[in-house]
């Protein structure tokens, strides 16, 4: 396993680089870009800056892989600058890697903020020894209408300002009611409807286990393992937190099974010491069912990965309904950072 190196906090009046490393949209919502340039301002009281990648649209970005390691790179180089803010997921980030230089990305570690497809970008500087924080993405963690969960804010605070997240406690409410509001700017003064939210579900061991997290959103982890081209070694593995999170796209429980199933396959699920499942969410854009079968699609979920971590992993605790990734609000999530579940006393402290 790599030394890990957290980079230095931000403090508030610093200048943290707003950009594109996976796809755009601030193109297609600018209000929804622009009420996240207003956040990092007016509620954090950084200073945005926005690098060329960040108002660029999709079919640029897809055909220039190249510009958005480049972003990064000159991001990193800018001694003004103390973080870094992706705008938002996309699908093809995988493609971006081969670009990076990790001699620039280690020479100057710089906290960075993303999740989804983003993902990549964490777990590519996870193998550098660099810890990351998968989260506060700016278009839809925190420009979401109407007020800042206090919630998003108090954890996105840690994580910018703070050596340590510390204690993560559950929210005590939640939503994934579909953003409407990216295509209807007159809907950015209202706030979503939330639900009281049941807190966390533990299963599994009941030991207490210590480990640096790895992981993210589940499809990408998936991609990672499929392209067998940015995986750390196995061994650096032994003693790590899985952490997993379900995107919009609504994957069937079977098929997060499946993911749980070829990590299990390939003897790296057995290498975790313990298991953090984000908060699926349960419909989109594309789909709202019925409460009633959204409730019983996250059992099935959790149902399924308690499942398949006890066929490879009985040894594993395993903590579900996080508030982490694509439902609100959110923690960020440091991948590298060192974590410790404990069964008995239903308590996650970030170290």
């Amino acid at each position: 396993m790599p030394e890990f190196v957290t980079p230095p906090p931000m403090e508030p009046g610093d200048r943290v680089a707003v950009l594109a490393p996976s796809s755009g949209s601030a193109r297609d919502a600018p209000h929804v870009f622009e009420l996240g340039l207003e956040r990092l301002r007016e509620v954090f009281g950084l200073e945005p800056v926005v690098y060329p990648t960040a108002r660029q649209g999709d079919d640029f970005l897809a055909a220039n892989p190249r510009a958005r390691a480049a972003d990064t790179h000159a991001a990193v180089r800018n001694p003004e600058i103390t973080g870094i803010v992706a705008t938002i997921g996309g699908s093809d980030q995988l493609r971006v890697l081969k670009h990076l230089d990790p001699d620039v990305l280690r020479a100057t570690p710089t906290r960075f903020f993303g999740m989804s497809d983003n993902t990549n970008l964490g777990l590519y500087l996870w193998n550098q020894g660099i810890v990351s924080y998968n989260g506060a993405q700016l278009m839809n963690e925190l420009a979401i209408p109407g007020e800042l969960p206090a919630y998003t804010e108090r954890y996105c605070r840690r994580a910018f300002f703070e050596e340590s997240m510390g204690d993560l406690a559950p929210s005590e409410e939640w939503t994934d009611e579909p953003t409407t509001w990216w295509t209807d700017p007159s809907q950015m003064d209202e706030s979503p409807t939330y639900e009281p939210n049941p807190g966390w579900r533990w299963a599994g061991a009941g030991e207490t286990v210590e480990g640096r997290l790895w992981g993210g959103c589940r499809s990408i982890v998936e991609w990672q393992l499929a392209a067998n081209r940015f995986l750390p070694d196995a061994d650096a593995l032994d003693g790590c937190i899985l952490g997993l999170e379900t995107a919009e796209t609504i994957p069937e429980p079977e098929d997060v099974g499946a993911t749980l199933m070829c990590l299990g396959e390939r003897g790296l699920l057995e290498r975790f010491a313990g298991v953090i499942v984000g908060r699926p969410p349960t419909r989109s854009y594309l789909t709202e069912p019925p409460r009633e079968e959204r409730e019983a699609y996250r059992e099935r979920l959790y149902e399924t990965v308690i499942a398949e971590v006890e066929r490879y992993n009985p040894d594993a605790p395993v903590v579900l309904g996080v508030d982490w990734g694509h439902t609100t609000p959110i923690a960020p999530l440091p991948l590298g950072g060192r974590v410790r579940l404990d069964p008995n006393e239903e308590r996650i402290r970030f170290a």
